[in-house]
């Protein structure tokens, strides 16, 4: 039976109340047909994860995701890179227009990770995209934001630029900056 149409439809309450039946751990396996049928029922809505255009496409978005999802789940590894690739272009426009996941720009790697744990641990607590939105938040909290510095910057009294502060020892060709080592740059 497919509880995720049944779940859906609840109040929010009572979705918090639903518990699903624990599944065993699947083993992984591809296969491309399972997440074609998925995709191929809602080809021409696929935009949505780029920029849905209203309440409805909202809902649509979350049918799509959840589908993927519960496939994912299944151990379908295809349909998690799948969902993975469509959730980033989500994800972008949030970093872009949204303060309390801007945070995550420049962090896609570990976006990649909250989404894979996301994907293993849904179940029935709302919309997958709502889930993902609150996952990234919270953990967003403990992120420093990455902050970018040109070398041509003047420094603070204006006299220097970053550049003249940076330099090579001859003898171990390490490199320094302002006399300390730098491990990577």
């Amino acid at each position: 039976m497919d509880w995720d149409s049944i779940t859906i439809l609840l109040d929010r309450e009572f979705q918090k109340r639903w518990i699903a039946p624990r599944r065993k751990r699947a083993k992984p396996y591809r296969n491309k047909s399972e997440v074609g049928i998925v995709l191929q029922k809602y080809h021409d809505k696929l935009y949505t994860f780029l920029t849905p255009a209203d309440k409805n496409d909202r809902h649509v978005r979350d049918i799509i995701s959840i589908a993927m999802v519960r496939i994912a789940q299944k151990g379908n590894m295809t349909a998690k890179q799948e969902i993975i690739r469509l959730l980033v272009f989500t994800i972008d426009d949030w970093i872009e227009r949204n303060p309390k996941i801007s945070r995550w720009r420049g962090y896609d790697h570990l976006i990649r990770k909250r989404l894979e744990g996301c994907i293993r641990c849904y179940r029935y607590s709302g919309t997958f995209i709502g889930y993902v939105f609150k996952t990234l938040e919270y953990a967003g909290r403990g992120l420093r934001p990455i902050q970018a510095y040109s070398i041509d910057e003047s420094l603070y009294s204006g006299e220097k630029r970053r550049i003249d502060g940076l330099g090579q020892n001859p003898e171990n060709g390490r490199l320094s900056f302002f006399g300390r080592n730098i491990d990577a740059l």
